[in-house]
């Protein structure tokens, strides 16, 4: 009876250390991609984010989806001040590379982002791509010469922040500028100014 008891009280024990041994595991920390003062770039699982520190708040700001978690370089948050109104910067890059034995692509996407945390606004997305290509082609149909080719490839507008929180667009016809409109809260193209009207020509005294 007491080899049984003691038999049951070694299972019992048994079962409670491997219960202790299965407690929850905690969960994984968010990945930092880039800090800068109160605000960071952070990965929650496949997504990237914003987070804004705001007297003991944190404001999130969705920046991208992710099917598969993205890898991001050189990314920046810059935070400023235009007529009045604060506002975060934030840019990065993403870059993937396509071989073939006769052509080879690298390929990197400049994402460009302007956030109003204040009322939680995507004011401007951009999206720039621009691949390298170096490919070998052929000079004859027997394939038996050949030489190498580079070109570039380029789509989407090339984006620049500028110190005073305006920024530009440009593509191979157009370069724009663009502003902040305090009245609708919205950025719009600058106008160009209007050529200055020529004054009418003196008229001939009559003798």
């Amino acid at each position: 009876m007491k080899k049984i008891t003691l038999l049951v009280l070694l299972l019992f024990c048994g079962s409670m250390f491997a219960q202790k041994k299965k407690a929850t595991p905690k969960a994984a920390a968010n990945e930092v991609v880039a800090k800068s003062g109160n605000a960071s770039v952070e990965f929650v699982k496949n997504n990237m984010y914003l987070f804004v520190a705001n007297a003991g708040k944190k404001d999130t700001l969705l920046l991208k989806k992710y099917t598969v978690k993205g890898t991001p370089v050189d990314c920046k948050i810059t935070s400023f001040t235009t007529k009045g109104t604060p506002m975060y910067f934030v840019t990065w890059a993403e870059k993937s590379v396509t071989e073939t034995k006769l052509k080879k692509e690298e390929t990197t996407v400049t994402e460009s982002q302007i956030w109003n945390p204040a009322t939680k606004t995507l004011m401007i997305g951009n999206t720039q791509t621009a691949t390298k290509i170096k490919e070998t082609v052929f000079l004859d149909k027997l394939k038996n010469a050949s030489e190498t080719q580079e070109r570039m490839r380029n789509s989407g507008f090339a984006f620049t922040f500028l110190p005073d929180g305006d920024f530009m667009l440009k593509d191979k016809s157009s370069d724009t500028k663009y502003s902040l409109n305090t009245a609708s809260m919205k950025y719009e193209a600058a106008k160009a100014k209007a050529a200055a009207t020529p004054p009418p020509p003196a008229k001939k005294k009559k003798r």
